[in-house]
């Protein structure tokens, strides 16, 4: 596997939002939005559907739950503020799609129809990104682990400890999730050496 570049540069994140919306992307929207707020694997991300999002009534769930498919883990989903934000714009651009609540949100277009009872492949999914972050001039290697490998290093960045990224992930031990976002040791030499209290 390619080692793949998380997206240091939340203007370029912003960025790439506003280009989906330009362009009416919001199936892809979503699933930038929902991958860099919930630190989903691809495979996790892929198999979601309307219901997972929108209760009986058409309103918004504030949760959900997943069990994983690599680690077999249970996973708590959080519908916060950004991904209500891209579903404000989601549902609208596919009338009746909140009554389905077994479609797939993410779904192929493949077809000359949108299939909802179809989700988009890893491969499709892959290339959607790879193509968002040069449609931003994104230097580097993006692939489908992009997504949540953002996730950890704005995390990170935020001052999120360590402990509770690898919990998130769903990492066994911290050197896993230090090799994950790419935490060399040269960086935290750096900051030892720059640090002098």
């Amino acid at each position: 596997m390619d080692f793949v570049d998380p997206i240091r540069d939340k203007r370029k994140i912003t960025q790439i939002k506003n280009f989906l919306i330009g362009a009416e992307r919001y199936r892809d929207l979503l699933l930038f939005v929902v991958g860099i707020n919930t630190a989903l694997r691809i495979s996790d991300l892929l198999p979601l559907r309307i219901g997972d999002f929108v209760d009986q009534h058409g309103n918004y769930r504030d949760r959900f739950l997943i069990r994983e498919e690599k680690r077999e883990k249970r996973n708590e989903v959080v519908v916060n503020s950004s991904i209500r934000e891209a579903l404000d714009k989601y549902i609208p651009a596919y009338p009746g799609i909140e009554n389905k609540p077994e479609h797939y949100v993410f779904f192929s277009t493949k077809l000359s129809d949108y299939n909802y009872s179809r989700p988009l492949t890893r491969f499709q999914a892959w290339r959607l990104i790879a193509e968002m972050c040069g449609a931003v001039g994104l230097p580097g290697n993006y692939g489908t682990h992009t997504l949540r490998k953002t996730w950890g290093y704005q995390a990170r960045q935020s001052g999120v400890p360590m402990e509770l990224i690898m919990h998130k992930l769903n990492h066994s031990n911290i050197s896993m999730t230090k090799r994950y976002l790419g935490i060399t040791d040269d960086e935290l030499r750096a900051i030892a050496e720059g640090l002098n209290l």
